[in-house]
Order: C-alpha cells, then structure tokens, then sequence
C-alpha cells in the first residue's frame, strides 16, 4: 500500500531534470521520502543530487529504506541496486569536490552539512547473483575504493577543505579485496571520508593479513567479528584473539574451526587454550558467540565461565558436545537470558537427550530462535522432547532439517505447536516416509543425500497445508528450504 503523499512523490520525480531544480523549493522534511523513491526507483540522477544536497548530519540506509508509513516495502530485505548505489557515492563524492564558497551559497543551512553516511544493514545473502544487484562485497569495493580516491585527490582545491563525512559500513573481506581494503582504512586519518566498520567479516585471510586489518579498525565502531574458513586452530587463534579483545564495545563474535581435543591435550594446546580464555574474559559486552564446527567436547565449562556477562545467542553447531556440556548450559547464567541457540550437527538422541530437556526448560522464557540441523532426532526422540518444546511460547523458528522424522512425528509436532502464538517459520526435513530403501537409523549424509519420491512429498505438503489451514494458521511457513534466508541474524531478532 502507498500514501498519496508517497504516489505525490513518485511522480514528481518522473522527470529527474526537474526534480533537481526544484530540490532546494522543497521543505528538507521531504526530503527522506524522496531518497527512499529514488532509490526504489533507481532515479539515479535525482538520488545523486539529494547525496550533494543532503540537508541533514546523517543519512542512514537503515531509517531511510525500511517499511515505512508512505510504503510498506523494506528495501533492506533486497539487495541493492548497483545503479542506486554508484548513485549514492557519486553524490556524497560530488559533495565533497563542493567549493566552500559555492556550498555556502546553497539555500540549505551548513550547520546541516551530512557528517555521517550509514551504509550498514544491507541485505547479505550471498546466493542470489544478479548482475543489477550489488552484493555486499561489491560494496565494500566500491566504498573503499572511493575512500582511497579521495585520499589521493584531497589536496587538489586550494583553500578550506571539505567537512569530514564518517562513513559507517558492514565489511567483507578477503583474499583478493584484502589490499585495498587496507589500504582505504589507513588512508582515513588524512581523507575527507572516514571509513568505519560496524561488523567485519574476514574470509580465508591468512592469519598475519586478519591481524593488520583488526589494528586498523576503530575499536569504538565495531560490533561484530566473524572469521569464517580460516581454520585457526588454537595456535592461530591464541595470536589473534588479543587483538580482537581490545575492541570493547564488541557485541558478537564468531569464530569457527578451533580445535582442542581434550581426549588427547598437548602442552602447547592446553596453553593456548587457557590463553584464549583469559583474553575471552576481557570482554563486557558480548552478546552472541558462535564456535561453529569447534571441538569443544567436555570444555563448554570452561569457555563459558570466563565471560563477563549472559549471553542471549550462542551458536554450537557440529562442537562434538557431550552431555556435560548440554547439563552445564542448562544450569548457567547464560540459559535464561538465551534469544537464539543453533545446536546443529550434535547427535541429541541419546545420552543428550535429557539435559538438552533440561536446556530447553530452562530457556523456555527467553527463546526466540532454535536451530536444530542434523541432530538425529527420530520421532521417538521428538515426542519426548515436545512437552518442553511447546513451553517455549516466544519461539518463532525452529529449524529440523535433516533429522530422521516420518510423517507422523511432523504432524504431531504440528499439532502440538498451536500453542506458541509466535511461531512463524518451521524448517522441517523431507519425512523419511518419502525416502526408498533407507538404511536405520539412516545417517545425515543419507539424509541430505538420497533422492526422495516426489509424489510421496506433494501429498505430505498438502496435508500439511491443510492441517495449518484447519488449526488457522496458514501464516506460518512450514518449508524444506533451507537457503531461503528465513533463520534470523542474532541482531534482528
């Protein structure tokens, strides 16, 4: 649905030329509707202007392009236009090269000049290619490489230069981008663009080029830090953890790939490990951790005891955890306050089950988020579970895929949910009614593997559909997708 005002506004910039004229006739009010139809609209020479004229200290992507009164689509949700934002960082270019003298003049006041570009909260799904869309390593790029120009271009004009405009992005960084990115990050000091980074994410970086990058980031933007491929070890991550530590304000940190195995501890190994939980400790304002794919089997303790403060999203999946580990959680700080946990890749079938019982018990008031991948819960494991389960009434995902559950139990788990008001979205797997031949109790691999018998699977959904349909709640989506960017980021939730 859209406004008369917002239609008003569509139209009018139907013919760009005239839309420029008429920018400084128009209350600056108007002005944030106009960049957001701009921007839908990919009108590139109007939005590149409104950049130049910019009546405001900042200019947020995250208040401008989100559902809003005037229009209900959230252009946070897509991917951005490559034309929208070359668009974007003409205009903030083309206001930098702007003359004092000549800005002066403008019928907007200068105590108004724009001192804060944020960029931060695009779309990062990295699936989807299109060409017409800018990923967020395009982005980087491309504002980085604009920083970089900017330094080597600044003292071209004589006389005053112009105002310093911080510009806040979300990072993505690797092997090939790696130079650059350095490079625009040193050059802020002197530029009259200052790069500052709100959430990193370094991929496959060699472990000298991860730590350069963390001694030039300002340690009072970043929010996040995710270090993904690297493969660490504890060895590597006891050289960079330090580094990490000394950015206090950081919210989230995921790290993967950390091997300690306390079934066969080296000196070296136990020194690392106790070196990077003692650097772990430094932090005080941690709130999601993620130690994906660490084998963390009887240390969960350990980790998390030196931690200042409760987490409320901790991400465990593929860990090897025991059921030490699972009991441990359950009795800490951290249990109750928990909005998001991923257990993913742990077998909870056995000896598991119960203290997993337990986890869930006492995170029922708090849980909004429960991934559960490749747990190798069966029906039977499923049906135990659901009396806990259906306690946690805030919970709005919950993800089962490649677990080994037959129609039945899907059904069951259907039936029982009614009760969690919130519930929007079930990630399920493929019901092992629809498979052939399958081997018991069928391994993951199988699972995510085999072919299933389509007409088997059409007749599941329907039922399915109409099982939602008959309990009123055809809203909530009950899917096998699990690259449909449905699983929430700790931050929106």
């Amino acid at each position: 649905m859209h406004t008369l005002v917002f239609l008003s506004t569509r139209q009018v910039l139907q013919c760009q030329p005239a839309a420029c004229q008429a920018l400084p006739l128009l209350p600056r009010e108007l002005f944030p509707l106009l960049f957001k139809v701009a921007f839908m609209d990919k009108k590139t020479v109007v939005l590149r202007e409104l950049v130049h004229t910019w009546p405001f200290p900042l200019l947020s992507f995250q208040q401008l392009l989100q559902e809003c009164a005037h229009c209900s689509r959230a252009l946070l949700q897509e991917r951005p236009s490559t034309e929208s934002m070359q668009a974007v960082i003409l205009g903030l270019t083309a206001r930098l090269h702007t003359p004092e003298a000549e800005a002066g003049t403008r019928s907007f006041c200068r105590k108004h000049a724009l001192r804060v570009l944020d960029m931060t909260g695009l779309l990062d799904d990295g699936v989807e290619q299109d060409p017409g869309t800018m990923s967020m390593w395009d982005c980087t790029a491309a504002v980085a490489r604009t920083c970089i120009a900017q330094q080597q271009g600044g003292t071209a004009e004589p006389g005053p230069g112009p105002a310093p405009v911080e510009v806040r992005v979300d990072l993505r960084v690797n092997r090939a981008s790696y130079e650059f990115l350095r490079e625009a990050l040193r050059s802020g000091a002197g530029s009259p663009l200052r790069l500052c980074c709100r959430d990193l994410r370094a991929e496959d970086l060699p472990m000298r080029n991860t730590v350069a990058l963390l001694q030039l980031l300002d340690a009072g933007c970043l929010r996040r830090v995710d270090l993904r491929f690297n493969n660490l070890g504890l060895r590597g991550l006891s050289v960079i953890i330090p580094h990490v530590a000394r950015f206090q304000r950081l919210a989230s940190l995921r790290l993967h790939y950390v091997h300690g195995d306390s079934r066969q501890p080296s000196v070296d190994g136990e020194d690392n490990f106790r070196y990077f939980l003692a650097q772990m400790g430094r932090f005080t304002c941690l709130r999601e951790l993620s130690m994906g794919s660490s084998l963390l089997s009887g240390r969960l303790d350990q980790l998390l005891s030196t931690l200042q403060s409760p987490l409320e999203s901790l991400e465990l999946a593929f860990c090897a955890l025991l059921p030490e580990d699972l009991r441990f959680l359950a009795r800490s700080p951290h249990a109750v306050h928990l909005k998001k946990l991923d257990l993913s890749g742990n077998d909870l079938s056995g000896s598991q089950l119960e203290p997993f019982q337990g986890l869930l018990q006492a995170a029922a008031a708090t849980l909004l988020h429960l991934e559960l991948t490749e747990c190798q819960l069966a029906d039977a494991q499923l049906l135990a579970v659901l009396p806990v389960l259906t306690r946690c009434a805030r919970l709005r995902y919950l993800g089962l895929y490649g677990n080994p559950l037959s129609m039945a139990g899907l059904k069951e788990l259907l039936r029982d949910s009614v009760a969690q008001a919130e519930l929007r979205t079930v990630v399920h797997p493929f019901p092992v009614d629809c498979y052939e031949g399958l081997p018991w109790p069928p391994p993951a691999s199988v699972l995510l593997e085999a072919s299933i018998n389509e007409e088997k699977f059409a007749r599941v959904e329907a039922e399915l559909h109409q099982l939602l349909l008959a309990s009123g709640r055809a809203h909530v989506v009950w899917t096998t997708d699990i690259y449909g960017r449905l699983a929430a980021d700790y931050f929106s939730l």
